[in-house]
């Protein structure tokens, strides 16, 4: 007879195999992460009930009722999360999809002994690999805004014997009183990274944020303790602040309709990927997704302060096709996509992150090159 226990080693066993089958888990200085997420396994840290949308909604799927659903939403794809809470319809916690923390965790370049801070317990699985790495002569911190979830992650990391401090309350300003930190990670997506994340960071410490909704970048502090800069280091949609109030900002650059743009050949471009993170940088009010990579692709739009919507696709005569209220979007991110090619189509890779008492800056090639765009 095949128990739940059963169905979830081998959904853990499969996921395993396909991170590996992929090149997914990172090797050399950092491989003790897939040792670490098999020892800390990602159902310990679900709550008995987590959600599917259907195509319409979030549909709650309970552990007790279906162990083998439950188990396979727990243990997803690589590039899948686990939805763990909804609040209005929305989704507004999970964990993380696998690949995602595997790379954050090897982007943080946490070691034996050292002292991390994390914003966003979650579930707390994360928190749990940091304390795993971390070890007994190590300290981590855990910062949650939602009281609910914190006192939740904490039962789970205490079940699971892991050294974790959770706090609930809002760790944007810092964690007063904690000192300087070795490392610091945060588990949902900013616009602009906080100054009193560098301070909370030791000169050479290490902060891996997700940016923007769709790529995280790793910060190094500078030896003055006042800035820090880093590179892009890998694209995933991410949860933004629950506790921001305001949308992306418009447009950095004006949206003329003007630019010579072949319209086909910036969609081809968008399919690729490259261009995707370089009109995020030069546009970040309107959100454009790629569904369906190759022949059946299709470009959404949405701008994010009028929620004005466009949908993208090829026609039946070759050439592109734009529908929805929010036509005018396709003709603003020409101006983007005009620059990109003027600044040489650099590639996601080329874009790094300065973060000073000025402000912050996100170039491409060199931090002394200036902004990308505005």
């Amino acid at each position: 007879m095949i128990t739940g226990d059963d169905l979830l080693h081998e959904a853990q066993d499969r996921l395993d195999a396909v991170m590996q089958s992929r090149g997914l888990w990172p090797e050399e200085d950092s491989s003790w992460i897939r040792g670490a997420v098999a020892a800390v396994p990602r159902h310990r840290f679900a709550p008995a009930v987590v959600w599917e949308w259907d195509g319409w909604t979030w549909v709650a799927v309970d552990r007790e009722a279906e162990p083998g659903r439950w188990a396979a939403l727990v243990y997803p794809a690589p590039e899948d999360s686990t939805v763990t809470q909804v609040t209005d319809g929305l989704a507004t916690s999970s964990l993380s999809c696998t690949q995602v923390v595997a790379d954050m965790l090897d982007s943080l370049m946490v070691e034996p002994g050292q002292s991390v801070v994390e914003l966003g317990t979650g579930s707390g699985w994360n928190a749990a690999l940091l304390a795993h790495r971390a070890g007994p002569q190590g300290r981590v911190v855990s910062v949650e805004t939602d009281a609910g979830l914190a006192q939740a992650a904490a039962g789970r990391l205490a079940a699971a014997g892991a050294r974790v401090e959770v706090w609930s309350g809002d760790g944007t300003a810092g964690i007063a009183g904690l000192g300087p930190v070795d490392r610091l990670v945060a588990t949902y997506a900013v616009e602009t990274v906080p100054g009193a994340w560098i301070e909370q960071v030791r000169p050479g410490g290490r902060i891996v944020i997700p940016w923007g909704r769709l790529g995280h970048f790793a910060l190094t502090v500078a030896e003055d303790g006042k800035s820090a800069t880093g590179w892009l280091q890998g694209l995933a949609t991410f949860m933004g602040d629950r506790r921001a109030t305001s949308a992306a900002a418009s447009p950095a650059l004006a949206p003329g309709g003007e630019a010579a743009v072949d319209d086909q050949e910036m969609f081809e471009d968008l399919t690729r990927g490259h261009l995707l993170f370089a009109l995020r940088v030069s546009h970040p009010g309107i959100v454009v997704s790629v569904e369906d990579r190759g022949a059946g692709a299709c470009v959404r739009l949405r701008e994010e302060v009028s929620g004005r919507s466009a949908v993208v696709e090829r026609a039946d005569h070759g050439l592109v096709e734009v529908s929805g209220e929010g036509q005018e979007l396709w003709a603003a991110l020409r101006t983007g996509y005009q620059l990109w090619r003027e600044r040489g189509r650099p590639e996601q890779w080329d874009f790094g992150m300065t973060v000073s008492p000025a402000g912050q800056t996100v170039w491409i090639h060199d931090s002394g090159s200036g902004p990308y765009a505005g």
